[in-house]
């Protein structure tokens, strides 16, 4: 079956951040809904280094990885649900959440790197007042 779907219009239109980045790390795709969560428009990103929504502390770690990844052509985090702090625009530092897939040039190659994002920051907060409260209560319990 033949699809007519507009690919370009679907990743633009969905409510979760698209990024691509090419193999040596630099954007080569950014969607609405990544301006939306990271606060940077599609010209701020485009060219720019994953860095700009990388904090500093995670910076080598994530770029040892992504390395070896781009080496090997395997990531070990195919399927999982990544959930990282990232930055915003405005500096202040975001809960995301991502799923990563592997684009392949024709010869088989590792040419970029596609992160599906949602933001998770009220999410997380909300998890981390509950479990305060949650603590607060078995303290008092045991008093």
């Amino acid at each position: 079956m033949e699809s007519n779907l507009d690919f370009k219009q679907l990743v633009d239109g969905i409510g979760e951040g698209v990024v691509v980045a090419s193999a040596a790390g630099d954007i080569i795709y950014w969607n609405a809904a990544a301006t939306r969560i990271f606060g940077f428009t599609e010209a701020d990103a485009m060219g720019k280094s994953l860095d700009i929504i990388i904090p500093e502390r995670q910076r080598q770690r994530h770029w040892d990885g992504y390395h070896k990844t781009m080496e090997t052509g395997q990531t070990r985090y195919g399927n999982d649900l990544l959930r990282v702090p990232a930055l915003h625009k405005d500096g202040r530092t975001l809960s995301i959440a991502f799923t990563v897939a592997m684009l392949h040039a024709a010869d088989g190659k590792v040419s970029a790197i596609v992160a599906v994002v949602r933001d998770e920051t009220q999410r997380w907060a909300e998890e981390r007042e509950l479990k305060r409260r949650v603590n607060e209560l078995e303290a008092g319990l045991k008093s």
